[in-house]
């Protein structure tokens, strides 16, 4: 039997979904959440450690001498030093593709509160304006139709695939940015550098990983190319934005909105310049979390646990050496 440590339990499963599942497997012990000076006293005795964003850095992975398997409730695979799990013998399993639908749809949720503004309007109702209105209808803050609408795409995988699907729905031209646009046909995406994209977009939305080359992409050269009043949406990375920019955009009205779900410190500090933009919307790193996502994220787990506990390991991110 397997000694399994789940370090960070509380953002994947805050108590609506079940951890039984492991049982069949091994011994258990969950926890919430773990500081880097819990990591390793937790997980010093465990040969399956469970994590979601606990960083296990090489001097960790060093130190939890019984440690054979990383099973990772995510998709994102950063926060593992998988050289040196590789060095150490260590496998590494992540849970790919489980959240498009929902990112997708968290884009959406954006998009759609720019175009309709129902919050806005729902609080001056609440508030009592419509009420006290002469008329049977006011209008709050500008208000638009999505079909004819032109979004820009940066990141083709799956959800920023799945974002052109519902855009195209909605009657939007549809453009976007890959790496390698030869290996994708569709009848109505337009694929298009970045900067021939941008003066086009009405709204722009970031998919595309975290790497040296994307790190603060949408800076202030990448907004200069943008067309005013055009909206910001990024679900992918914070790091990705030059927060400053974002922000500096924002209040001098040439962006006329963002909806962030991410941002480059999670939890942001006080002093981020986002939190206090104006016409900002920024939910707290939610977009891979309804319900059945997280489901779906738990029953990949197990069929990863299940595999590696058979000596077939699935999902596998790394390349570990044999002990």
């Amino acid at each position: 039997m397997h000694r399994i440590v789940v370090l960070d339990s509380s953002t994947a499963n805050p108590g609506d979904l079940s951890w039984d599942f492991l049982n069949k497997y091994g011994t258990v012990e969950i926890y919430d959440r773990s500081t880097p000076e819990q990591t390793v006293k937790r997980a010093e005795n465990a040969d399956i450690v469970i994590i979601n964003k606990t960083v296990l850095p090489e001097s960790v992975l060093r130190s939890l001498h019984n440690l054979k398997f990383v099973s990772l409730l995510a998709t994102g695979y950063n926060v593992v030093d998988t050289a040196a799990a590789d060095k150490l013998g260590i496998t590494v399993s992540n849970v790919p593709s489980y959240s498009t639908d929902a990112v997708a749809q968290q884009v959406f949720a954006f998009i759609l509160e720019f175009a309709n503004r129902v919050g806005v309007h729902s609080q001056s109702v609440l508030s009592g304006e419509w009420v006290s209105c002469p008329d049977f209808s006011f209008i709050k803050a500008p208000l638009c139709e999505l079909a004819g609408k032109t979004i820009g795409v940066i990141g083709y995988g799956r959800i920023g695939r799945k974002v052109c699907e519902i855009a195209h729905a909605f009657g939007m031209k549809v453009l976007a940015s890959t790496a390698h646009p030869e290996k994708y046909e569709s009848d109505f995406v337009k694929f298009m550098s970045i900067d021939e994209m941008l003066p086009q977009c009405d709204f722009v939305s970031i998919h595309c990983p975290l790497t040296p080359e994307t790190d603060k992409l949408v800076n202030a050269d990448f907004i200069s190319k943008m067309k005013k009043g055009a909206f910001l949406v990024n679900t992918s990375r914070g790091a990705e934005l030059d927060e400053k920019a974002v922000a500096d955009a924002l209040n001098s009205s040439y962006l006329a909105g963002a909806g962030l779900d991410v941002l480059s410190t999670e939890p942001p500090r006080e002093d981020n310049p986002l939190l206090g933009a104006k016409n900002v919307w920024i939910t707290p790193h939610i977009a891979w979390a309804p319900f059945e996502t997280r489901e779906r994220l738990l029953g990949v787990t197990e069929e990863n646990i299940k595999a590696f506990c058979s000596g077939s390991p699935i999902n596998v991110v790394n390349s570990p050496e044999k002990r």
